[in-house]
């Protein structure tokens, strides 16, 4: 066994203080991937800061209409919150779609975000892994690459984000909100995690140091029809092989409005701006929504035994765009 520290503390600023004084430090939510990967030696922090007990477990509805959701809220309580299921029904879905129902009640909504991937690879010691350690190559490539990214990955890594929750973050404009010994700042649910580029083991933008503590669901997106579809090997308590978050407005006949994230293709949550750009103003039809996720998917580069994703990936998504669109017409 590996030693480490444990430090618990009861305010945000303690956090921040605290893992500024720990060099190797790592901030511990719910535990549910980060004690996973101590376990298995791929993680080993000098001190843990248990941040599970900061005053950031409520829903907050603020005066422009949106919503904060502090960074502790458990996966479980945020999928059957009652303005979450109104509003944002892509999120819940997308939360219900996510582990067993045991780890939903552990998982946090920053924990969540912050998951690494479960890439065999990266998970076994033993397998070279560029993300696990850089230099070292990556197994995936030549090996066992079936769930991974056919969208923005490199000779560096293949490696896909596994989390359902980003995706729906990603297609509702969310933000995300940090703070570190600094100040705060906000960054958009799409932009947190990062490609891998030549720099795999960097996950996110976050900075050092900094924690999640909230984030924020727009008005703007609020009440718009949306729907989260995963398909994967058997229906429960499987990562997706492609999956998609959709939020369609559609006005007389033409699209108003979409955001559309894919998960399961890529280093992290594809929000599909081309295909949004291309429907935007346009008839709301199968073919017009096929056309569009098909632009997208045409910057797909799959590997030698992943290339199904991309046929699964489309279908999915026309067909909920289609369902979101038949459900508003009159």
């Amino acid at each position: 066994m590996k030693p480490f520290g444990y430090v618990r503390v009861a305010s945000v600023e303690e956090a921040t203080e605290a893992f500024a004084a720990h060099p190797g430090a790592r901030y511990l939510g719910g535990g549910t991937n980060l004690v996973d990967l101590m376990k298995l030696g791929v993680e080993c922090p000098a001190v843990l800061v248990d941040v599970s007990r900061l005053p950031l477990d409520a829903v907050e509805e603020l005066d422009d209409g949106s919503l904060r959701v502090g960074a502790a809220v458990r996966n479980s309580d945020l999928a059957a919150h009652p303005l979450v299921r109104d509003r944002y029904p892509v999120l819940s879905q997308a939360l219900l779609a996510g582990a067993s129902g045991q780890l939903r009640n552990a998982a946090t909504t920053g924990g969540n975000l912050l998951q690494r991937t479960r890439c065999p690879y990266f998970q076994d010691t033993a397998k070279p892994c560029n993300k696990r350690e850089p230099g070292q190559g990556c197994g995936a490539r030549d090996g066992v690459h079936r769930d991974h990214a056919v969208l923005g990955h490199s000779e560096q890594c293949i490696a896909t984000h596994p989390s359902d929750m980003a995706v729906a973050l990603a297609a509702l404009d969310a933000r995300v909100e940090l703070l570190d010994e600094q100040g705060a700042r906000s960054v958009p649910a799409a932009e947190f995690h990062r490609l891998p580029g030549d720099h795999p083991e960097r996950d996110t933008m976050i900075r050092p140091g900094e924690l999640i503590t909230s984030v924020v669901l727009p008005a703007a997106t609020a009440g718009l029809p949306s729907a989260y579809r995963k398909a994967r090997d058997r229906a429960s308590y499987a990562f997706a092989l492609a999956s998609v978050a959709v939020v369609l407005r559609v006005a007389d006949g033409r699209v108003a409005h979409a955001g559309i994230a894919f998960g399961a293709l890529a280093h992290r949550p594809w929000r599909a701006t081309r295909a949004e750009e291309a429907l935007l103003g346009g008839p709301a039809t199968p073919d017009a929504f096929a056309h569009a996720v098909g632009l997208e998917l045409a910057a797909a580069r799959p590997l030698r035994d992943n290339g199904y994703k991309v046929p699964l990936a489309r279908n999915i998504a026309v067909d909920v765009l289609t369902r979101l669109a038949a459900a508003e017409a009159p």
